[in-house]
């Protein structure tokens, strides 16, 4: 295969990344209209699947997983490294946590492992990749963009375990059962300090920007 040919085909899953990440977000923020009843202070975006409108949230997981597909499909023949290689094979078990989160819902217990793939999968791979990358002389210019986005993957794991934590344990404080089931509990006491949902809605969003900036750099380097 041609080298012009080569450069047509990245441009082109290139854009599919972009675009398709674009969608994810329509997606969550049209979830996040559409059913205000799950306060985004504390409902993971998981619960959406209780919701009206199921089927939107599984064509949002769907979509996240192919995004990832795209970007590895763009980035196989830029990583040489065996670092690199590792982050893009990261990538592909990202794209499989995220599409799996869109068969197994919350209610499934596959669920648990579609995050436990997912969620830490692209954090990884955002730093191998972003360092794999960014050491090489044509990637070098997008070295800030590409290190800033791939750190903040990690950053938002850590904002929603911290966030976690702090509700449970203000939760605990006045009293309260977070034992019971999602469906019961819909309302929180006062006091309790609730940031996670906010939180793993930032997770989203960054996971996307990362996918995005690199796919934008990619297009780039082909013109």
């Amino acid at each position: 295969m041609s080298s012009l040919k080569v450069d047509q085909i990245s441009s082109t899953s290139s854009l599919l990344a972009i675009g398709i990440s674009v969608a994810v977000l329509v997606l969550l923020v049209s979830l996040h209209i559409l059913s205000p009843e799950f306060n985004p202070a504390w409902r993971m975006v998981s619960e959406y699947a209780n919701g009206k409108y199921p089927t939107i949230l599984s064509a949002m997981f769907f979509l996240w997983g192919a995004a990832s597909w795209a970007l590895a499909y763009t980035l196989w023949p830029h990583l040489q490294t065996t670092a690199g290689k590792i982050g893009l094979l990261f990538l592909v078990l990202a794209g499989i946590g995220e599409a799996m989160a869109a068969v197994f819902d919350i209610n499934h217990k596959l669920h648990g492992l579609s995050a436990m793939i997912g969620i830490p999968s692209l954090s990884i791979a955002a730093m191998l990749i972003s360092v794999a990358l960014v050491r090489t002389e044509s990637w070098s210019i997008a070295r800030n963009s590409l290190l800033w986005t791939a750190n903040l993957t990690w950053v938002s794991i850590l904002l929603m375990a911290i966030a976690f934590a702090v509700m449970m344990a203000t939760y605990a404080q006045v009293g309260g059962d977070m034992s019971a089931s999602a469906e019961v509990v819909t309302t929180l006491p006062e006091g309790v300090i609730a940031l996670v949902g906010w939180a793993n809605r930032f997770l989203i969003v960054v996971y996307c920007a990362w996918v995005m900036t690199v796919a934008w750099y990619a297009i780039k380097l082909n013109q």
